[in-house]
């Protein structure tokens, strides 16, 4: 018999049907694609990225878009990323959904991309066009099937996909770091002690922690684990031109799950019992800096299902670095993280491409005789970034490239 291999499937969300499956076909090639990658809202593919791909479909990119040493054929390896493959045929990465020409009445997620897979690059008319062959694989095997004996063999393919980034440079900041509007951490859950009177708490302790009076009661589910992450007070991120506040970067100290449940106990006192809250329990699991009472507590979010393509925007993108992540460094570097001042309101979605411009020198001109006029040489382009986690009014973008370092308000404009 025989079974779809590696390099066509993905597995879905823990708890979905497995065995949904929807054939499609992709550039002449047939894949299998998981009935959650068609479904699923939070797989990032935009409205404005299927239609720049239904316009090149058919017309491709020129020539002229193409890298100067850009193989006719590429075999996709494990520790290959989509931005790398990019830049093997392309001289400007982000334009690759115009690259890949898609029937996208079937393709719903195009960037389902595998190692094993040969991509072929065809040349026609002055337009180039990517598509995966259909063909043998060096070891005269097809590519999209193996033959198997007949019997059950589960196994989990779901983190297969090429990533768009080397997943190790942005995993962390996917959970870590959050913007929140004023006042939220404040409303949160706090840690108010430790056993045995502990001033600092890290991994392998415990603490108690006592929700706000207006909150709801922290309270164990069964036979489900409830987790925390632990944050420190939230600075404000201000635009760096006008000054206004945009959001509020709150401080990342780990993880902690909920053990015990809060409660209310009688306690007897010299005049009789009296009710007394009973903070809940939490077990430290991970700590990126020691806790101490008084720091906050937010619900674990849902895995984020990260797999965008570089591209550019559709719109016009004129915006500036508000902050370093952290404020930790005054000038950040290649791939370092920074945040921008334009969001989701602004169109900014993940996988959007920017360039950082560098802000050109201001001097008195003293060529000619006589005069002393204060002049601005240009905005120089100083790298690309790319943005992975956009908020409403804020984003945090990983810096791809760069010629100088990154200072708070240098610009990022769209990439061409």
């Amino acid at each position: 018999m025989k079974a779809h291999s590696k390099t066509a499937l993905a597995s879905p969300p823990q708890g979905l049907n497995t065995a949904r499956r929807a054939v499609l076909k992709l550039a002449g090639a047939t894949l299998t694609v998981p009935a959650w990658a068609q479904t699923f809202p939070d797989l990032p593919i935009s409205d404005a990225q299927r239609a720049t791909a239904q316009q090149v479909a058919q017309a491709g990119v020129p020539l002229s878009e193409l890298a100067p040493d850009a193989p006719d054929s590429y075999l996709v390896k494990r520790g290959d990323t989509l931005w790398g493959i990019s830049g093997i045929f392309l001289v400007s990465p982000w334009r690759w959904p115009e690259l890949w020409g898609m029937n996208m009445d079937q393709v719903r997620n195009p960037h389902l991309i595998y190692p094993g897979q040969q991509l072929l690059l065809d040349k026609i008319n002055g337009m180039a066009r990517l598509r995966l062959a259909q063909g043998e694989g060096p070891d005269g095997r097809p590519i999209d099937t193996i033959r198997v004996s007949p019997r059950t063999r589960i196994q989990s393919l779901g983190d297969l996909a090429l990533p768009t980034l080397q997943p190790h440079l942005i995993e962390p900041f996917l959970a870590e770091p959050i913007i929140v509007d004023e006042g939220v951490l404040e409303r949160a859950p706090r840690i108010v002690a430790a056993p045995e009177s502990r001033v600092l708490i890290t991994r392998g302790d415990r603490a108690y922690v006592r929700g706000v009076e207006q909150a709801p009661l922290l309270q164990a589910q069964p036979g489900r684990a409830e987790e925390f992450r632990v944050f420190r007070k939230a600075r404000p991120v201000r635009d760096p031109v006008t000054r206004k506040v945009l959001g509020y970067e709150a401080q990342y100290l780990g993880r902690a799950l909920l053990v015990r449940g809060q409660s209310v106990q009688p306690v007897r006192t010299g005049g009789g019992t009296r009710p007394l809250p009973v903070p809940a329990t939490v077990d430290i699991v991970a700590a990126r800096e020691e806790m101490r009472a008084g720091d906050r507590l937010l619900p674990e979010p849902p895995r984020q299902l990260v797999s965008y393509a570089p591209r550019a925007p559709q719109g016009p993108v004129d915006g500036a670095v508000a902050a370093m992540y952290g404020d930790s460094v005054a000038m950040a570097g290649q791939n370092q993280v920074v945040v921008i001042n334009k969001g989701t309101a602004d169109g900014i979605e993940s996988g959007h491409v920017l360039a950082i411009l560098k802000d050109g020198a201001q001097f008195q001109d003293r060529s000619q005789p006589g005069e002393r006029q204060q002049i601005k040489l240009p905005d120089e382009r100083n790298g690309l970034m790319m943005v992975f986690r956009p908020f409403e009014r804020l984003s945090y973008a990983l810096i791809l490239e760069i010629r100088d370092g990154v200072e708070v308000g240098d610009r990022v404009v769209n990439p061409r």
